[in-house]
């Protein structure tokens, strides 16, 4: 059978979003994944159309768990899209397949949605904002509904939610921008929500940081002087979870040493200060918040921003190794202030940062900051495409060179997240 992918190679031209999919529990549990144009705020049914076949294309070459990892992933698909043989490139376990509620609904499209169904595929009905006799026919094989929230009143919220739920529908909370409306979709009983409310710190009077994280802090500011060796160690053993989880990583196959390492002294020699601050800065983010099962959204965003940041400034200044290693750290750093529940300013009087890392953190200033600004314009491209473009300009960052970039850290970040769940599991 043939299949058309005469428009996979216009992938350049795009960038692709991953966003976010929470459960109850505020574990990551799925992507949408949206490509977009960097001079577009909102997609044309022709980018759409390309959208869906590249990200297809990219799944049946590169393999779909180099963007999502081990969660599922959204994928919009027109009336065209769905009717042509290019979905069944797509894993029926790994994809949920997205229909707009204006769709056409034909009797052709409903025997297609059907045949789909029993091959394992599942369906969500995208950007709601009522409940429509129309879209009855599909109604029957349609698992998820994805309620437009920021479209709509509470009120008519109420309604929806109540009308589905007794449809026996699981319901998904699109655009959740904050804690309180987290909460109060929880309460209405939505099953899932998409959003980065989880990324915006929700400021607590009082809140103080735990053993670990002040143990890590400490860590990392004898690392800004300089320390030696027997200091750091001394400091790590005040948290046995630390000493464990520090002998764990040198001791994984993957770090390449031949012989057991059973000592703090021997696995600071091992790591080196470079990857030591590295791994103290994802430390921070893992504590209580992951799971033995479920990714953290905070860590995984955290670990994709550093990869993405560290990857576009080995590009932009390849002769200059501090350059990478400094914007990886203002990229695992600048979600601090949403997981310690504090000011930015505040997390940094306490820490040893240079002025051009604390500026990036604070302002968005300089070419970290704007390398900082990249990674979030990628990550909302509804509210920020428009800005996207003059960016890459001013960065002489080509379009073209943003996707791969992407690609290698997603994958890095699905990875360390994939380890770091199997070393809490041991």
């Amino acid at each position: 059978m043939a299949h058309d992918f005469s428009f996979a190679p216009q992938v350049k031209e795009f960038f692709l979003a991953r966003q976010p999919i929470l459960d109850r529990n505020e574990n990551l549990v799925a992507y949408e994944l949206l490509f977009r144009r960097p001079e577009a705020c909102s997609a044309s049914d022709a980018d759409n159309w390309r959208g869906a076949v590249s990200i297809i294309a990219h799944a049946s070459e590169l393999g779909l768990e180099n963007v999502i990892g081990g969660v599922r992933g959204f994928l919009n698909v027109d009336y065209a899209t769905l009717m042509r043989d290019l979905v069944d490139f797509l894993p029926s376990q790994r994809i949920v397949l997205e229909i707009p509620q204006t769709i056409n609904v034909t009797s052709e499209l409903v025997q297609r949605v059907s045949k789909m169904v029993d091959e394992g595929y599942t369906f969500a009905l995208d950007d709601v904002i009522t409940y429509s006799d129309y879209i009855k026919p599909l109604l029957p094989l349609i698992e998820i509904v994805k309620i437009n929230t920021f479209a709509m009143t509470w009120e008519d919220i109420v309604i929806v939610v109540d009308q589905f739920k007794q449809a026996n529908k699981l319901l998904l909370a699109e655009k959740v921008d904050t804690i309180e409306q987290f909460r109060n979709y929880l309460d209405l009983g939505f099953d899932y929500h998409q959003g980065y409310y989880f990324a915006k710190p929700a400021i607590l009077s009082g809140k103080t940081l735990t053993t670990s994280q002040s143990v890590i802090v400490q860590l990392m500011m004898l690392l800004a002087r300089d320390a030696d060796n027997a200091e750091i160690e001394h400091s790590i053993k005040k948290e046995v979870s630390l000493c464990l989880s520090l002998l764990r990583l040198v001791n994984t196959p993957g770090m390449g040493i031949t012989k057991s390492i059973n000592s703090l002294s021997e696995a600071l020699v091992v790591l080196g200060r470079r990857q030591l601050q590295r791994w103290l800065q994802i430390q921070l983010y893992v504590g209580s918040h992951t799971s033995t099962q479920l990714a953290s959204p905070l860590l995984l965003l955290a670990t994709t921003r550093g990869k993405l940041l560290e990857l576009a400034a080995e590009k932009l200044k390849p002769a200059t190794k501090a350059v990478a290693d400094t914007a990886f750290t203002v990229g695992i750093l600048s979600l601090l202030d949403a997981l310690f529940g504090q000011p930015m300013k505040k997390i940094l009087e306490r820490m040893v940062l240079g002025k051009d890392v604390s500026e990036a953190l604070l302002y968005r200033a300089g070419f970290y900051g704007d390398l900082l600004k990249l990674s979030e314009y990628i990550e909302k491209p509804a509210e920020a495409s428009r800005l996207l473009l003059p960016l890459l300009v001013k960065l002489e960052l080509p379009v073209a060179d943003l996707y791969p970039l992407q690609l290698e850290a997603f994958e890095w970040s699905n990875n360390l997240l994939s380890n770091v769940c199997k070393r809490n599991v041991t």
